[in-house]
């Protein structure tokens, strides 16, 4: 699908690690799982829990640092990751890589207040969708509501939509939502021969018009 490389429990794009690969379990369920990124996992856990979530998996060791998995009050399952000697995602931007986290649910507004309270996080509005900002102003997830439950989905950049969809469906998988544009990007969902859903996306160009007309000021050209 991506051009990914199996290095065992990571796959790699070109070398750098873009994903992982690990066995579900009871406190884990089948799928794709977004982790973010903590520099104290236990300070994360305490935050997580006093503003209303839930710890599902205690902090354990992991390849490269250590994890642990909790829910927030509407029940989407999220990772936190506390890095040793590997940060994480080591690609990003192009083709084969993690692309826009996104949360999905049905009550927006105590989504807001959780993310907020556990994560600093600040959520603005762009483009006609929901976006999270970290406390240093950076965009790093999206928030769609209009859902039944919530959840975590994972989209992957790739070229074009269409055919990743019709190739998805060659090797054993399905198409489940059809391409549709959100914001400044299209989204299409769809899943493996395994069962687990994912998004794919790719960025959507608009042609932008340029008009020129003479302005009253010495007859100077004004732009738009």
């Amino acid at each position: 699908m991506f051009g990914w490389e199996s290095a065992g429990d990571r796959f790699k794009l070109n070398g750098r690690a873009v994903a992982g690969l690990t066995r579900s379990g009871a406190n884990r369920p089948d799928g794709w799982l977004t982790h973010l990124s903590t520099p104290d996992l236990e300070e994360t856990l305490e935050q997580v829990a006093l503003s209303g979530g839930t710890c599902l998996s205690h902090p354990a060791d992991a390849h490269g640092g250590r994890r642990a998995i909790v829910a927030d009050p509407a029940g989407a399952v999220i990772g936190l990751w506390e890095p040793a000697d590997f940060a994480g995602a080591q690609a990003g931007g192009e083709p084969g890589t993690m692309s826009w986290p996104e949360l999905l649910t049905d009550d927006p507004s105590a989504a807001a207040l959780f993310y907020g309270s556990a994560f600093g996080w600040l959520l603005r509005h762009d483009f006609g969708v929901g976006e999270w900002l970290n406390q240093a102003h950076d965009a790093i997830a999206g928030l769609a509501s209009g859902y039944r439950g919530a959840w975590w989905r994972a989209a992957f950049q790739v070229e074009d939509i269409e055919a990743t969809a019709e190739l998805c469906e060659r090797l054993g998988g399905a198409l489940i939502a059809e391409p549709a544009e959100a914001g400044l990007s299209e989204f299409a969902e769809l899943r493996d021969p395994f069962g687990a859903r994912f998004t794919v996306a790719a960025p959507v160009h608009h042609p932008v018009e340029l008009t020129v007309s003479l302005g009253s000021l010495g007859g100077l050209p004004a732009f738009e």
